[in-house]
């Protein structure tokens, strides 16, 4: 096993002077395809190039951090984690959490707020003329004007305040591929916007990526202002300073940012000076099995030998079958990342990467999960797909299932039956959310309605490890609208299914429902209807939160604005710190 290099002696252990591309990540460097840095860094090194990764940096002092492998021949990319960083540290009461997910030991204080800011100031400082692009879920997610729930405020595309070169958003492999392409090729070309070091050595400068790379699909940049996109595909956004003064006008700029998220065929949008480029369509099978099935050890770098890395603990036996989730959940950042359309990876693959596990020294039988942003959507998309390429719905399911959806569950049922029968594995389990309303509705068709059942009964009867949880997130159904979640009574159908499976198989275990609180739409008496519900049904209502606005959701741009950016709707928020913490205490019965 290998990992990426980490420091100059691993660097020279390798016969390396420098790399090519140097990444910095704010998460502890652990070699998972469930960690960001670590698929960039194997795409990378499978395109041939030399790459290291600086995980949690110091940026305070000397920077000595930053400095300490020198600067690459092509980019330092910035991945500030896995979680946004904000979302990481603070709870929705801006209080610290407990532990850093993504740190070893837990420990708090190893990465600053806002990575992507403080990562991309320090190296610009450092190396003005070098190329800095910015990925990950937190650049991704305040790629344009953005409310930020922890300084209260509308703020500009994260490229201004940071001073990258680029961002390259949502699932960034086919974006950073290209780049790598086009500067390869001016470094063979000797292109003449090339900077040279002090040994002669000629490396890639922000005009070489300004000349070449502002159209790579996927990414987003900050245009000159006589070079602005215009014309037919392209959206002009309101601008930023419009949105601080009306605030009405961010709800209107949500919904094309929503909507060309997760288009097939997209439009470039425009705010101001910041360009988003249209993303890539989804990844095919092919591709994403290329890059699941990269070297990854799937541990921890040694350096953390004896340390607990939380996030890690989570996902080391689990596996993820697919990307995507078409819920379009009010709330959920998935589909501004992600996006709908599922890109789903190979029988065969999957199979692979579960041998791999189960041949884990630590492995004792039991794998976590085998899902991914939602459990069953695995294979799933339209039947049709020229019907899905002029589609802007932002979810397939929601008011109702689309027609055009193959909702055929027998692929998954498929994997949980093959990985099941292995030798080496006792137990499998789903911790993955499941989205029951897909269960319990009617396919118009009676091999996918038996599929479907089938899978239920597998799921309740060999999957569950005594909790199964399910996310019908409020019991009221004028919240739930806003949510973008099916009615109450879809989880009334699935508990009475859960239950006689049970008692069927003999089996004594419970379903654990999330609730949210505090959501736009939802006031107090709708948390005491919620508490008398969850109550008559002795339900424990244990999985519960405060609605927390993450930027770039439905959810936080009507908390932030006070409007459906769909009907333009005036809508309830609650913003009063007390009254949500009274709304939330409806769940531990203290009201």
């Amino acid at each position: 096993m290998d990992w990426l290099p980490t420091t100059r002696k691993e660097m020279n252990d390798r016969g390396w002077d420098k790399a090519d591309v140097i990444l910095f990540s704010g998460d502890a460097y652990v070699d998972h395809p469930s960690f960001g840095v670590a698929v960039i860094g194997r795409v990378l090194e499978a395109e041939g190039l030399r790459v290291a990764i600086v995980p949690q940096p110091d940026w305070h002092g000397d920077l000595r951090d930053f400095r300490r492998l020198g600067r690459p021949r092509l980019f330092f990319g910035i991945s500030p984690g896995a979680m946004d960083s904000m979302v990481n540290k603070y709870t929705a009461a801006r209080r610290m959490r407990h532990e850093d997910a993504y740190s070893p030991d837990g420990r708090h204080g190893m990465r600053p707020d806002y990575p992507t800011i403080v990562y991309t100031q320090t190296l610009k400082r450092l190396y003005p003329d070098s190329i800095v692009i910015a990925g990950g879920i937190e650049a991704s997610l305040r790629r344009v004007a953005h409310y930020d729930y922890w300084q209260e405020r509308i703020m500009p595309s994260i490229l201004i305040p940071s001073g990258a070169d680029a961002i390259t958003y949502g699932m960034g492999e086919k974006a950073t591929r290209e780049i790598v392409k086009r500067l390869m090729d001016a470094l063979d070309s000797y292109d003449e916007t090339l900077g040279y070091d002090e040994d002669g050595e000629a490396y890639c400068t922000s005009m070489t990526y300004r000349r070449i790379c502002l159209d790579v699909p996927q990414t987003v940049y900050l245009a000159d202002g006589d070079k602005m996109p215009t014309g037919k595909g392209v959206i002009r956004l309101h601008s930023y300073e419009e949105c601080l003064r009306e605030p009405r006008l961010h709800a209107e700029n949500f919904r094309h940012v929503e909507e060309e998220s997760n288009r097939m065929e997209a439009n470039t949008l425009v705010q101001d000076r910041v360009v988003v480029n249209a993303p890539y369509p989804p990844m095919t099978t092919a591709e994403i099995d290329t890059s699941f099935d990269l070297p990854y050890t799937r541990m921890p770098h040694p350096k953390y030998k004896g340390k607990r890395i939380p996030a890690y603990e989570m996902i080391r036996h689990s596996v993820t079958l697919h990307r995507g989730c078409f819920g379009g959940c009010a709330f959920c950042t998935i589909s501004a990342h992600q996006g709908k359309f599922i890109a789903s990876r190979s029988k065969e693959s999957i199979m692979r990467e579960v041998r791999q596990l189960v041949r884990m020294p630590d492995f004792r039988g039991t794998i976590t999960d085998l899902g991914g942003p939602s459990a069953n959507m695995y294979m799933m998309g339209g039947r049709n797909t020229k019907a899905c390429h002029g589609c802007v719905r932002p979810s397939c399911i929601y008011p109702a299932v689309c027609p055009n959806l193959n909702g055929d569950h027998a692929p998954l049922n498929d994997i949980y039956e093959q990985v099941s029968a292995m030798k080496e594995v006792k137990h499998c389990t789903i911790g993955s959310g499941v989205r029951y309303d897909m269960l319990l509705h009617d396919w118009h068709d009676e091999r996918l309605n038996a599929e479907a059942r089938r899978y239920t009964h597998n799921l309740i009867t060999r999957h569950v490890s005594g909790r199964l949880k399910v996310a019908p997130e409020h019991t009221e159904d004028h919240v739930l609208m806003l949510m973008r979640k099916p009615s109450f009574t879809l989880f009334h159908r699935f508990k009475q299914v859960f239950d006689s499976e049970c008692r069927k198989a003999g089996l004594r275990q419970q379903i654990i429902p999330y609730f949210i609180s505090s959501h736009p739409g939802c006031e107090e008496r709708d948390m005491a209807a919620l508490s008398r519900q969850t109550q008559s049904m002795h339900l424990m209502t244990e999985q519960v939160q405060d609605f927390t606005p993450t930027p770039l959701t439905l959810s936080t741009t009507i908390f932030c604005t006070g409007y459906h950016p769909y009907t333009m709707e005036r809508v309830f928020c609650e913003h009063n710190p007390e009254k949500k913490k009274r709304q939330k205490a409806y769940f531990n019965g203290t009201v």
